[in-house]
């Protein structure tokens, strides 16, 4: 059974997402679906565990830092500052 949930995303992401979803022949649901299923499948401790994380690395010019986890108060709370 399919659920629904609201993501945000910079606008030149979902773009390129959408793009690539089309040309692989998957809407964008499934292949958000897709990249879960890999995430969720084997027993990941961290970001850099995830294989992405290698592909990353190759392609970026510095080695990716990723931030302190942050709590879900003050996410939502940044979230709706950013909005104003």
């Amino acid at each position: 059974m399919d659920a629904k949930i609201t993501l945000s995303f910079d606008k030149e992401v979902i773009s390129q997402a959408k793009e690539f979803a089309e040309i692989n022949g998957i809407s964008l649901s499934r292949l958000t679906e897709f990249i879960y299923r890999q995430m969720t499948s084997k027993n990941y401790k961290t970001l850099d565990d995830l294989p992405i994380a290698d592909w990353v690395n190759m392609v970026a010019e510095e080695r990716p830092e990723y931030g302190k986890p942050i709590s879900r108060k003050k996410m939502k709370s940044e979230f709706f500052d950013s909005k104003k």
